[in-house]
């Protein structure tokens, strides 16, 4: 049990910091789409797929002081960022994971928007159907994101590139 909470700490720790919670649902999202050893179940939710479980893993981390959550205010809504602490890391060292590549992923995934990584995810969550009835799904559930041709074309190279 212990040990899916270490691999929510090693992603963070190779990411440096991921803002935002959403990104954060997505990012393992994709790494579990990728066939890395997370086993959070998902479910489509608002904005793509939702782990509750990692939602509450991620609770938990912060409240055994292994992961810090700093809301900030942008405005009109509010923004978390999260970190791993010292003791995170001192935890981590206690796993170990066979994960290689993962540094490589997570800077590519971390490195993207929000927006763009909820397509991605979206497109993924529904990978059992063609190409262009995942396009039609992504149209018809994610109408008011707006997605252009260029986007979704943009989703699908970064998939490629990824390995997805």
């Amino acid at each position: 049990m212990l040990e899916d909470h270490a691999k929510v700490i090693a992603v963070l720790k190779e990411a440096g910091e991921v803002i935002g919670r959403k990104k954060l649902q997505k990012v393992i999202y994709i790494c579990k789409k990728l066939q890395f050893p997370f086993n959070e179940k998902y479910q489509f939710h608002f904005y793509g797929p939702y782990s509750e479980e990692l939602t509450l893993r991620v609770e938990e981390l912060c409240n055994l002081g292994l992961v810090t959550e700093v809301k900030e205010s942008k405005g009109g809504y509010y923004q978390y960022k999260y970190t791993v602490t010292d003791e995170g890391s001192e935890f981590l060292s206690h796993y170990e994971f066979d994960m290689p590549d993962l540094n490589e992923c997570i800077t590519e995934i971390n490195g993207q928007s929000s927006r763009f990584l909820e397509l991605v995810s979206t497109i993924l969550f529904f990978d059992r159907l063609t190409k262009e009835e995942i396009i039609e799904k992504v149209r018809t559930i994610k109408s008011k994101q707006n997605y252009s041709d260029t986007e979704i074309d943009q989703a699908f190279t970064f998939m490629e590139k990824l390995g997805c």
